[in-house]
């Protein structure tokens, strides 16, 4: 799995629903996390996937210091699917998907990630999986992580 995360001090995602009204949830101070699914990911992943993130030390303590986790300051999840994070932009200029996990796998493993959250007492909102998004955030710091549980090539060849 991949994430990239972002602190914030508010965002939100919005959608049109399949009733065709307009969709929106929102978060305070906390994080954005942007969460891709490869093919042999598991439970497993989704679940140290986001122990990583709520221990991670990316807020500051009083002294100003990357020291505290999103538990310690009591802040917020937005959770959005992103299979582009599995893109493959090695040849040519459009991007490959292939190597993002299906669908249906994917949104089981997006839905077990944000739940850990909420099990550990975070409050997490989501998007809606497989709609077209708008996502709004204001990135404070700005600070901007990217994780993965697999080996990530990021580099361009050629």
């Amino acid at each position: 799995m991949r994430a990239v995360v972002q602190r914030v001090r508010r965002a939100s995602v919005s959608w049109q629903g399949e009733d065709g009204r307009e969709r929106c949830h929102g978060i305070g101070p906390g994080l954005v996390v942007l969460v891709g699914v490869g093919p042999p990911d598991g439970p497993a992943d989704a679940e140290r996937l986001a122990d990583k993130i709520l221990g991670l030390r990316v807020f500051p303590d009083h002294a100003g210091r990357f020291n505290l986790s999103l538990e310690d300051v009591g802040g917020e999840a937005l959770v959005v699917s992103q299979f582009t994070l599995y893109a493959d932009a090695r040849r040519g200029r459009r991007p490959s998907f292939t190597g993002a996990a299906p669908p249906e796998r994917a949104r089981q493993l997006c839905e077990r990630f944000a739940d850990r959250l909420r099990a550990r007492g975070v409050p997490t909102r989501t998007g809606s999986f497989g709609a077209r998004m708008l996502v709004s955030l204001d990135n404070d710091g700005p600070v901007t992580l990217a994780l993965s549980t697999d080996p990530w090539e990021t580099r361009i060849h050629g």
